[in-house]
């Protein structure tokens, strides 16, 4: 009888263990894809760019891997309307649980530790490969963005950051 009074507690801390480490950790997301197919915004650079383009590439440059391996491009695009959005194309970067997409004041050279604050959230991200489309807020001041990076708030972990470095000819 006296086995049974520590196996069933013994059994339930188990169980709620176990839980939260898959809660937390979301082990299957080391095996798991999420492709994204967002219809990116054709832009241009240079004198064309100026007269009546339908956007204007602002910024771009080619991921660097922090915590996991990660490749594509990022782009800063400037809309008709003044609005702007940043582009993932060709993103390749491992799935994980609670990541997100932040732009930075910080260089992309930077620590990896830098990129948890002095960040703008444009929110969750959509899936870790593929070509995405994230708008930036109305109003947003965007003159001291230097980067944007694929975060992972829960462990304070970054997956991959790639430089906004501004586009030859558009005077930006």
């Amino acid at each position: 009888m006296k086995k049974r009074y520590f196996l069933i507690p013994g059994a339930l801390t188990g169980a709620v263990v176990l839980a939260t480490g898959l809660y937390l950790f979301q082990p299957w997301r080391a095996v798991t894809s999420t492709t994204v197919s967002d219809r990116l915004v054709t832009a241009t650079t240079g004198p064309a760019a100026r007269e009546a383009a339908p956007a204007v590439l602002v910024a771009a440059g080619g991921f660097r891997s922090l915590e996991h391996e990660s490749s594509g491009r990022a782009q800063l695009v400037r809309l008709p309307d003044g609005g702007h959005l940043v582009q993932f194309v060709g993103l390749d970067t491992s799935d994980g649980p609670d990541l997100h997409v932040y732009l930075s004041d910080k260089p992309a050279s930077s620590e990896e530790s830098a990129f948890g604050t002095g960040f703008i959230s444009l929110g969750k991200l959509k899936g870790n490969l593929g070509d995405h489309v994230y708008p930036v807020a109305a109003g947003t001041d965007l003159t001291s963005v230097r980067s944007v990076v694929i975060w992972c708030k829960r462990f304070s972990a970054g997956f991959g950051v790639a430089p906004l470095e501004s586009a030859q000819g558009t005077g930006s």
